[in-house]
């Protein structure tokens, strides 16, 4: 079991200021590509898996979106680390 959730949400800043949902697409992709659980949500996306991992692919969308062109880039990230395990189903199951 996991036993992190991380969301993410990247911000990057471009020269020109031009439409950065194309970044933001590749840095989807680098989550998807991990293989890792997710759900990408209107202002951020959701990670589940270790920390260690995560912080990884965290660091991949970065340098990915300086890799596009971006002159710089602001990450927010909301850390819940559960070494006894934790999915996402767990704090919304609830609503579902």
């Amino acid at each position: 079991m996991a036993n992190s959730l991380v969301s993410v949400q990247i911000i990057p800043k471009t020269e020109k200021y031009e439409d950065v949902i194309p970044y933001v697409d590749a840095a989807i992709a680098i989550i998807d590509e991990s293989g890792v659980k997710y759900e990408v949500h209107p202002l951020e996306t959701t990670m589940e898996g270790e920390l260690s991992s995560l912080l990884q692919i965290i660091e991949k969308m970065n340098v990915k979106m300086i890799e596009l062109g971006a002159i710089n880039v602001i990450t927010q990230v909301k850390i819940l680390y559960q070494p006894s395990g934790i999915t996402m189903e767990t704090l919304t199951e609830k609503y579902h």
